[in-house]
């Protein structure tokens, strides 16, 4: 084999791992539907190029992970992109939101890391506090959870005793079998709080804006354990 066909080889090779995992970034989710618009439904992450068409009538709202833009769009033919959309025919009110934008700029496996944040405490009985680094801020007092599949959730408090949540989640209680708003229960999170979510042996650590109010935007309050 020569040197070119060894060549080739490798660059096929990368292509074939790379490809993929950049056509699988999201970059924003589906908050609200409206009608019954093409290819998208409430609760699906949808990626740049995803290319969604709107009847007159219909509406979806997107909120983007990285840029915290919130559109609300109405009739036409929607290009996803990687911070707001492009939309043909149709019309589009984009505000933005609190959220917390290290959700747009790290991959699947940086994921995993971040939710492993250690925390660290310097008595016995004072309560962990946060090593510096990333962590997770919502601006919603109550999250909504990205928990694939249910399970036993818990909220707990961590730099002052006394709060914490639990709950059994089976898959019916979920949206698309992935997704629990914990506003159901009526779980409402102290503004300017740190916790921990632990989900069936994982953990998420984060903390609460000081200025978090009950809102209806999901990407200001996303919480995901993957």
């Amino acid at each position: 084999m020569n040197l070119y066909r060894v060549s080739a080889s490798i660059t096929a090779a990368l292509l074939a791992f790379t490809v993929p995992a950049t056509a699988q970034l999201a970059t924003a989710i589906v908050e609200d539907v409206q009608g019954k618009p093409s290819g998208v439904e409430f609760m699906d992450y949808v990626s740049p190029g995803k290319v969604i068409k709107l009847g007159p009538k219909d509406t979806i709202v997107l909120g983007y992970l990285k840029s915290c833009w919130r559109e609300t769009i109405t009739g036409g033919t929607v290009t996803v992109g990687a911070e707001q959309s492009t939309v043909q025919s149709g019309q589009m009110d984009r505000t933005k939101v609190p959220c917390d934008s290290s959700y747009g700029q790290i991959t699947e496996q940086q994921q995993g890391a971040v939710g492993a944040t250690v925390f660290r405490s310097m008595k016995p009985n004072e309560p962990p506090q946060p090593v510096p680094g990333r962590h997770l801020t919502i601006y919603g007092t109550s999250p909504v959870v990205d928990m694939k599949g249910g399970g036993t959730l818990v909220i707990e408090r961590i730099d002052t005793p006394g709060e914490r949540h639990s709950i059994v989640v089976n898959r019916h209680s979920l949206v698309k079998g992935t997704f629990y708003d914990v506003s159901r229960v009526r779980w409402v999170l102290t503004p300017g709080g740190s916790y921990v979510a632990r989900l069936d042996g994982r953990e998420r650590f984060f903390s609460v804006h000081a200025q978090a109010q009950p809102q209806k935007a999901i990407v200001g309050r996303l919480l995901r354990f993957d």
